[in-house]
Order: structure tokens, then sequence, then C-alpha cells
């Protein structure tokens, strides 16, 4: 299951979408970010730099 982003937590700051290895985060028009659930491989590594626990 690909990992979701809490729109309410997200700060943009954008450490995910950089460790994403399959580039499936991007940022939005509202400097947040969303994961595209068709590329996300469940890797875990944005989960892993969140500095706001935002990814789930």
């Amino acid at each position: 299951m690909a990992k979701k982003i809490d729109e309410g937590v997200c700060v943009g700051c954008g450490a995910c979408a950089s460790a994403c290895p399959v580039s499936a985060i991007s940022q939005k028009d509202d400097n947040k970010y969303a994961i595209d659930p068709d590329k996300c491989i469940d890797c875990g590594a944005c989960e892993g730099v969140c500095p706001t626990s935002a990814i789930s």
C-alpha cells in the first residue's frame, strides 16, 4: 500500500521528495507534497526523513 502524506502536518520542506528513489512525490500548488500511489513502491524512505512525521 502506498504511503500517504497528512497535509495538515506537512510543512512543505521537500525532504520526502528528495529521499524518494522513484520520484513518486511531487510538490503541489499549495507548497505541500503528495505521493503518487501508482509510482510509490512503499520503501519507507520518505517516512524516515520527514521531520514532522506527516507520512504514514
